[in-house]
């Protein structure tokens, strides 16, 4: 991957950031990390070819589709979010992290639903500075969202979304980034930020939500995951490396 093209290359990102401990990226992410070597075998998403040090898998409880029952809809997500979350040299992306699996599980639960939150009316466009506003659901949002990327994808190059050129996926992604596709009920922009923000989340959660698989993404952040304790190490001056802990492995 050359990392000086784009003057921001996912190397620089994942040293700079503290998205594994929270933070969220602001506006911009498409413009320094999408379209670096983004490998477009296998449309459903997996497991990747990238291993960890450990033996962990991070216990990742289901690898079935709980919302998609449309597999054309799930390969699109699939390739949209590799383009946001790219493998390379360092690591899995977004597809070999199993971060289609993940939001498709969130899709299906509360957070697809907006079970917890105010839904009533009246609906306004909000300020740059509001929360959600729109009437819709999220599970709403990705599934007009994904057929507008198919539909952009038919106008502007005659093909299906998952058969384009990276460069392609990234030019209908970034104008919905720009807010210019046309959308109902909520902008293009509002999308593109919940689908980044999806992404950068199933990245970087515990596998235990079937993102994050192997805890690489973890690996490429040091990142140690949930350790029991530091009390051994909690008087040393020097950085420790721990072997990365999900969840999942404090019931055994």
């Amino acid at each position: 991957m050359a990392e000086d093209k784009k003057g921001l290359s996912r190397r620089d990102f994942l040293k700079t950031t503290g998205i594994a401990t929270g933070a969220l990226v602001g506006g911009g992410l498409i413009g320094g990390l999408v379209g670096y070597n983004v490998n477009k075998e296998g449309q459903v998403a997996g497991t990747g070819g990238h291993k960890g040090a450990g033996s962990e898998q991070g216990g990742a409880s289901n690898r079935g589709l709980m919302f998609f029952t449309n597999m054309g809809e799930f390969n699109v997500l699939s390739q949209a979010v590799e383009r946001i979350f790219p493998e390379d040299d360092l690591g899995p992306g977004a597809i070999g992290l199993g971060v289609p699996y993940f939001i498709d599980n969130q899709l299906a639960g509360n957070y697809g639903s907006n079970a917890k939150e105010y839904m009533i009316g009246p609906f306004f466009a909000g300020e740059a500075t509001q929360g959600y506003q729109s009437r819709l659901t999220r599970a709403e949002i990705f599934k007009q969202g994904i057929a507008k990327m198919e539909e952009e994808a038919k106008g502007r190059f005659d093909k299906k979304f998952v058969d384009l050129e990276g460069g392609q996926m990234d030019e209908i992604i970034t104008a919905f980034q720009k807010n210019e596709v046309d959308m109902k009920g909520v902008s293009s922009e509002f999308f593109f930020k919940l689908l980044r923000q999806a992404t950068l989340e199933g990245a970087y959660a515990d596998p235990i939500y079937n993102g994050n698989v192997n805890m690489d993404a973890w690996r490429m952040k040091e990142f140690p995951g949930n350790q029991m304790t530091y009390i051994a190490e909690i008087e040393n001056d020097k950085f420790m490396k721990y072997e990365p802990k999900s969840l999942s492995s404090m019931e055994h």
